[in-house]
């Protein structure tokens, strides 16, 4: 149009109309055909057999360098001035593809088939292999899977999504929600030596708190097999995590934002003041003793009619919001030369608490902000020279209350409040309740938290790592050497704000007898008393830092020779931390390490693999300082042999077999990761008070025993079984494997049991206790796409039970009594006869004397009384023994939808203080409605759960016992997620590839036998911040 009206004006003849007509229309069509020739763009879309997308496939132009690789939804889009030349698709592991492009400059639906599923590669320890050459137990799940779960840490994105993880999250609290994480269950007596080794891009360091966008593939290696080579620290499994890498093509940018909505999954339910009320005078009742409220308080309590002096407060309104907002983004950008690569992110994490604020003057909620960044750079110097150079870190800040006491009691102080403690605020005054008025001691649920003050901890953590791989082809093909350093520092910076505010009582003007009062005024008016001040905000400060470093050197040779493949790897380690957590933070800790690996195949259908882990660890005397732990495995892929090769129904088939031994050197003597070391050194003593002589009070210095040390101590060693099958069906539809592993520890690190129970000194670690541990795997796929409809369903499942085999405790001549030949972490206690009734028979001297509803004990070896030699094992332990996970999924042209349901069962809550003692030990505290509703009445005695209301039989009927021990099994919608890719036609015009939408959902349903708490939290005597739900709104761009 621009061309035709130029012309009109340069020759307005009518004469010429036609003319002139052709002529814009010559002028149009060559500037088409210049632009074609110029520049085209040439777009499409690469899937695998299952419809799934293929990322970084290499798109090119046959015999030139214009092409590009397909980005994360398997999309590619280049420019080029050829449109008749071949476009060939290549993916390692499958087939590569040529197409005649015959001017067409859009190919959708491109399908690459599986050349040999057998090329597939595998992360493992220090490097890479073909899925075929694997014979250890590992599995992996990427980054599409995790970014699916809307939750901060990487811990709890794992749960129930790989077999043989295990993951518990026992708290919602911003920043402080990582969850504990098993590897095939637990087999020492320490839970806290039960977890698995953690890496990074191959180094040792957390990855909780690292942004999922940032994560490549997090991969588990279960058995001696995959661990060996880690030696000292690979007994509990070990957890790598990969993140990403530029790879070569034009630049790639991905952005994504998400808002969420916080609530907690459950709880805890409280009594209201009438029903408090109404308990307490029952339970004085069947004491034989008077009320102790009285009518005109009841009736107060059930009318509301004087809500300042009988208060019914609900704290668990008044203390928390019913929602927190959460937000996350991240934008990163990779792409490349065929000489440098990078990838380049950015993310950050808004994490809000859901506390009330009432106290203006500050933020005393808890919330954690966190801002990842990663830049991970690949340069080729040569083609034989390749430097890595990867940097992370993020910056985290954590905000907090400060509590009257150490802030782990909040909650359980908080759970202690009683309904008629107080109205809460009132007219924006803290109003606590009056003695006067009320006979039961006032735990007042604000009094710990408000006006407090506030905390915060700023975090900064750096992770640099350097590596340097030279091909040695020169030498000898197929031989490389690689050399890598990393370093990691931690810098925190806390603060305190510490503060105090005034509070109010509440009297009838009538009792303040100690004040003048105005002439005339109602002795019946409610005025309130100030108590306190509010105090200046104080300030304190401390600092803390902890670094270490990483170094390895290795040999790496692979080579063929026709049909028989060999790999060898040569490695040495060595590490230093300092300032650990530890009884020696002024000494850095130390490894060292060789790790040696053997590998060979014969026509990928024979395997063989060898792997051994040399170690030495500061921990024990020079003779048993180092370590050697050996693993050997084997497979037959049978699928290569001339009778199931092409099979039509079976197209993978391998069984494989492995045994090893790892080891650990570290002894944890309590639950917060401190841990003891140099085990070995002489007894250590103490200068201080000294000793009291003969009857007087004064002490005299001198020095006095505290730990002694055991030169003879050596590894905790693990030998390791692992017997599995892989397999594949249906034109790789149904994909899966099988894994049966038995595991015995022995040589555990621990302390004697059997001590006395006053002694002048730390006794000595030990290696005492055998622990053995057995169980399997299953892991299914099935992936199948009909037309443009594509759906899945992944299930795996993981049941390990452990068992003492030895550990040392007091003899007992009931054997049902001892720990030995259970699971670590068995519960027990009293069995639990039933409610006592009159006339009930052979009842046991139970050491207090029955009431109708109190519980009666069986007596296990029939004594005639109830002691300790009757408990024996109830419950389950903590940990499940049986795990579960679902995921279920299609994807419809934009349409994308997934749910992941998990499941764990054989597992128990052992309920403590609030939970299970009605009132407290102190007897003024809080009441459960459950323990209101399911009381044992004269009217209820046939369908009572719970003992009388009484405060004399409290000691009996609280007594450790199965009425305690609940059933924590669950069945959990652990994620969901809706999405929609749009395509729009501005897109290709601003260069956008894909715009998606998407909805996701955390926690959102429970199905579990527990009520009255999260079936993941503990349910202790020291509560946590609950377990959230989350309800996620994102978009993801990327061009």
């Amino acid at each position: 149009m621009k061309c035709e009206k130029h012309l009109r004006k340069k020759s307005p003849t009518i004469d010429f109309r036609i003319i002139r007509m052709l002529i814009v229309g010559l002028l149009c069509a060559c500037s088409v055909t210049v632009a074609f020739a110029q520049s085209t763009v040439v777009l499409g879309m690469v899937r695998d057999d299952a419809g799934e997308p293929v990322i970084g496939a290499a798109v090119l132009i046959k015999g030139t360098n214009t092409g590009t690789v397909t980005d994360l939804d398997g999309r590619f889009k280049f420019q080029t001035n050829d449109l008749n030349g071949v476009l060939v698709i290549s993916f390692v592991g499958m087939d590569t593809k040529e197409i005649p492009m015959k001017g067409k400059k859009v190919f959708n639906d491109v399908v690459l088939h599986s050349s040999n599923i057998l090329e597939e590669v595998q992360v493992v320890a220090y490097g890479s292999q073909k899925k075929v050459t694997l014979t250890g137990a590992l599995s992996s799940v990427n980054t599409a899977e995790l970014t699916k779960t809307p939750t901060a840490s990487i811990g709890n994105m794992l749960s129930g999504v790989l077999s043989g993880v295990s993951s518990v999250q026992m708290s919602g609290q911003p920043g402080g929600d990582d969850p504990d994480i098993f590897v095939r269950g637990i087999t020492t007596l320490n839970s806290m030596n039960a977890k698995p080794l953690y890496l990074v891009d191959g180094v040792e360091r957390s990855f909780f708190q690292i942004d999922p966008n940032e994560i490549e593939n997090i991969t588990i290696l279960k058995d001696a097999s995959s661990t060996a080579v880690f030696g000292v620290r690979g007994a509990n499994g070990v957890i790598i995590v990969t993140t990403k890498r530029g790879k070569e093509g034009k630049a790639k940018i991905n952005a994504s934002f998400s808002y969420g909505i916080q609530t907690p999954t459950r709880m805890p339910e409280f009594t209201n003041s009438y029903d408090y009320a109404t308990y307490l005078n029952e339970a004085y009742t069947n004491d034989g003793k008077d009320p102790k409220f009285t009518p005109e308080a009841v009736e107060a309590f059930r009318t509301h009619s004087n809500p300042l002096i009988y208060p019914d407060t609900d704290w668990m309104k008044l203390l928390f919001k019913s929602s927190a907002p959460q937000t996350q983004g991240n934008i990163n950008i990779s792409g490349g030369t065929d000489r440098v690569r990078y990838f380049i992110s950015m993310g950050m994490l808004d994490q809000k608490g859901f506390f009330e604020n009432y106290d203006t003057r500050y933020d005393a909620n808890f919330n954690y902000d966190r801002y990842n960044y990663r830049a991970n750079l690949d340069v080729d110097f040569t083609k034989s020279t390749l430097v890595n150079i990867n940097m992370g870190g993020r910056v985290e800040k954590r905000n907090y209350p400060r509590s009257g006491d150490d802030i782990n009691q909040l909650f359980r102080r908080i759970y202690w409040a009683t309904p008629f403690s107080g109205p809460g605020i009132v007219d924006g005054k803290w109003v606590s309740g009056n003695s006067q008025y009320i006979p039961v001691g006032l735990s007042d649920g604000l009094g710990n938290i408000y006006g407090r003050g506030y905390g915060t901890r700023t975090t900064n953590v750096v992770n640099l790592d350097l590596a340097l791989t030279q091909k040695l082809d020169f030498l000898t093909k197929g031989l490389q050497f690689k050399i890598k350093f990393a370093y990691n520092s931690t810098y925190d910076h806390t603060k305190e704000h510490s503060t105090s505010i005034e509070n109010y009582q509440p009297w009838y003007r009538k009792d303040v007898t100690w004040m003048e009062h105005p002439a005339g005024s109602d002795p019946n008016e409610i005025v309130f008393i100030q108590n306190g001040e509010e105090g200046l905000i104080g300030y304190a400060e401390s600092f803390g830092k902890a670094r270490d470093w990483y170094a390895e050197a290795s040999f790496d040779w692979k080579r063929d020779f026709g049909q028989h493949h060999f790999s060898a790897l040569a490695l040495y380690n060595q590490s230093k931390m300092y300032y650990p957590n530890s009884n020696y933070p002024g000494i850095p800790r130390g490894y060292v390490g060789l790790v040696g690996r053997v590998t060979y195949d014969f026509d990928n259908k024979y395997l063989i693999e060898g792997n051994v882990g040399y170690n030495g660890s500061e921990n024990f005397a020079p003779g048993n300082r180092y370590g050697l732990f050996p693993a050997v495995s084997a497979g037959w892929v049978l699928t290569q042999e001339s009778f199931l090769k092409d099979n039509p129904i079976v197209n993978f088939l391998k069984i494989r077999a492995s045994y090893g031994v790892v080891g650990n050197d570290r002894y944890y003597p309590r639950g917060d990761g401190f841990m003891d070391r140099f085990l070995y050194l002489p007894n250590s003593y103490f200068i201080g008070g000294g000793y009291q002589f003969g009857t007087g009070t004064n002490w005299s210095p001198g020095a006095y025993e505290s730990t002694f040390g055991n030169p003879g101590l050596t590894w905790e060693k693990s030998a390791k079984q692992n017997y599995g099958i892989d397999f594949s069906f249906f034109d790789q539809k149904l994909s899966g494997s099988i894994d049966y592993f038995y595991e015995r520890r022995t040589d555990i690190l621990t302390k004697a049991q059997t001590d006395p129970i006053i002694h002048a000194m730390n006794l000595p670690v030990l290696n005492l206790g055998i622990v053995s541990n057995k169980g399997t795997e299953l892991s299914l796929k099935w992936n199948h796409k009909i037309d443009k409809f594509r759906y899945w369903v992944n299930l795996n499942m993981s049941y390990a039970k452990n068992k003492i085999v030895y550990q040392d405790e007091v003899p007992s001549e009931y054997e049902y009594t001892l720990k030995t030949g259970h699971p670590v972490g068995q519960p027990f206690g009293l069995k639990v006869r039933g409610f006592y009734y009159e006339g009930m028979e052979n009842v046991a001297d139970h050491s207090y004397v029955l009431k109708e509803g109190d519980v009666v004990y069986e007596d296990l070896n029939s004594d005639g009384k109830i002691d300790d030699n009757d408990k024996t094992a109830i419950g389950y332990p903590s940990y499940p023994l049986l795990n579960a996970g679902l995921t279920l999924g299609f994807e419809y042209k934009g349409f994308d939808f997934s749910m992941l349901w998990v499941g764990a069962t054989k597992t128990s809550r052992v309920l403590y203080e609030t939970f299970r003692v009605p009132l407290g030990d102190t007897y003024d505290r809080s009441l459960l409605q459950y323990q209101f509703d399911n009381r044992w009445t004269p009217e209820t005695a046939a369908t009572a759960e719970l003992p009388r209301a009484s405060l004399d039989g409290s000691k009996n009927n609280y007594r450790d016992s199965d009425l305690w021990i609940k059933d924590a099994s669950y069945l959990r919608l652990k994620n969901i997620e809706i999405g929609y890719n749009f395509q729009l036609p501005f897109m290709r015009k601003i260069g956008m590839e894909k715009m998606r939408l998407f909805m996701t959902g955390y926690n959102l349903l429970t199905f579990d036998k527990l009520k009255i708490s999260d079936p993941e939290s503990l349910s202790s005597g020291t509560p946590q911040y609950p377990v959230m739900r989350v309800f996620n709104f994102g978009l993801n761009v990327s061009f």
